[in-house]
């Protein structure tokens, strides 16, 4: 048996007819821009910040932060302290280009007059950003020494900061964090969006989260944007802080910006599944069990149990 190269029945291979895909392309562009009132100017460069480039950045600051464990593998002591000033210096300079789009100033486009004030926003917005650096950095350290005392499993500091997914998803919001708190929020929400897809943990940049925070497992876990938690919180895998209902205004529009998520003071624990929803507040100490769907304040100290709901009985105050 040989092969038939000469065979005629196979049909030939024709180009896409891409003339009215390309139509139909432009149209819908043009009808989006037009419904958001945005210019278009045959100069006109990018409008918005790029996903990869902020990726990129996030990526410099990890390794700035922590220069010898999420640094180049070919980084020496000796040379640290020049690796941060340099990989500093060109992220936060490109930085300042991302906000200056996110702030609205797209080259060619606005007068000059108005990209120097956009410009020099910027510039302030990522000088005031790079001052809390050190800050981060030691919100870090304690959220890695949290969860290193809190899991057994951890064998080492460097673990947890290598390994655990709870912890990188904490990095990308404290650096998402401040930047939604001075004024980038879509930048945040980038980045916070990044470490979503990278953990399965979605955490808002707006949430407010104190020191030495645990996220143990981490998969599903959602904290939405006006939650505020206090020091020394432990969350388990697909724990939600989320919002039971969302004011509207006349015309039915949600608010944005109410506060609509939980308050978790310091030292509660909520494990596996559990479902806080509205601006309810778990007293310090509490323990919140699995699977609990939760949409009222619990005392100080409680030990709350889906057995506990299912029977109606209220949670009281833990006991030795």
């Amino acid at each position: 048996m040989t092969l038939d190269t000469q065979r005629t029945d196979i049909p030939e291979e024709k180009g896409f007819s891409l003339v009215p895909v390309l139509a139909a392309l432009t149209r819908a562009r043009a009808e989006w821009r037009a419904a958001h009132h945005r210019a278009t100017t045959a100069s006109g460069g990018r409008a918005l910040p790029a996903p990869e480039a902020v990726e990129r950045i996030v990526a410099g600051l990890r390794g700035a932060l922590f220069p010898m464990r999420l640094g180049p593998s070919d980084l020496r002591q000796e040379s640290e302290q020049l690796y941060v000033g340099h990989t500093l210096d060109v992220v936060l300079r490109d930085l300042v280009e991302q906000v200056v789009l996110e702030l609205g100033g797209r080259p060619n486009t606005a007068d000059p007059a108005q990209r120097a004030e956009i410009r020099a926003r910027a510039h302030a917005l990522v000088r005031a950003f790079a001052q809390y650096l050190p800050t981060i950095r030691i919100q870090l350290d304690r959220d890695v020494l949290a969860a290193h005392g809190a899991d057994p499993a951890a064998r080492s500091v460097d673990e947890v900061l290598l390994c655990y997914p709870g912890l990188a998803a904490m990095i990308h919001h404290r650096i998402a964090h401040q930047l939604y708190r001075l004024g980038a929020p879509l930048i945040a929400r980038m980045i916070s969006e990044a470490a979503h897809r990278a953990t399965g943990i979605d955490i808002h940049p707006g949430a407010t989260i104190g020191e030495g925070f645990f996220i143990d497992h981490g998969t599903g876990v959602v904290i939405g944007e006006t939650t505020v938690i206090g020091n020394g919180v432990r969350l388990f895998q697909a724990v939600t802080l989320g919002a039971n209902s969302f004011p509207a205004d006349a015309p039915g529009r949600a608010l944005r910006g109410q506060p609509r998520h939980p308050i978790v003071e310091d030292d509660v624990v909520i494990h596996a599944g559990a479902t806080v929803l509205g601006r309810v507040t778990l007293g310090r100490g509490a323990v919140i069990g699995g699977n609990v769907w939760l949409t009222e304040s619990v005392a100080p100290g409680a030990y709350v149990t889906q057995a506990q709901l299912t029977q109606g009985t209220r949670p009281g105050p833990a006991t030795d």
